[in-house]
């Protein structure tokens, strides 16, 4: 059994399933408002390693869908500064097992915890309110 630090959305419906599946698979999931959390940026920029920067990015929030931000022409310390100042741009859930981090439900220490991928814990589960998974 793992302690998981599960940083979300509040009242997303796709992280409660998720947080649920790592709870029937025997881990402890302490769960946290990825909104609310004092980021700072080294903290935040540990989540993605070296991942690319567009996968930084939730591609449901507001300005990204208005294209007001586009995650292709940023670099990872602009990406960093545009998430401390807007949370809801940050991909989510950002997961933290004993040091071990990532942003998505999609890949390690996430796939392990689980014993493999999880297609069906992934993406919004109101996809006719898909901003609404997007409003604060």
């Amino acid at each position: 059994m793992a302690t998981v630090l599960f940083y979300q959305k509040p009242g997303c419906g796709t992280n409660v399933r998720q947080i649920r599946a790592l709870e029937a698979a025997g881990h402890q999931v302490i769960a946290k408002s990825l909104l609310t959390e004092p980021w700072s940026a080294q903290e935040l920029r540990a989540f993605f390693g070296e991942t690319p920067v567009t996968s930084w990015f939730n591609p449901a929030a507001p300005r990204i869908k208005s294209g007001e931000v586009k995650p292709a022409e940023i670099d990872a310390a602009n990406a960093i500064a545009l998430m401390l100042g807007d949370p809801l741009l940050i991909r989510r859930p950002l997961v933290d097992v004993d040091g071990t981090r990532c942003a998505g439900f999609d890949r390690e220490p996430v796939l392990s915890l689980l014993g493999g991928a999880r297609s069906d814990l992934q993406g919004c589960t109101r996809r006719e309110a898909t901003p609404r998974c997007a409003e604060p």
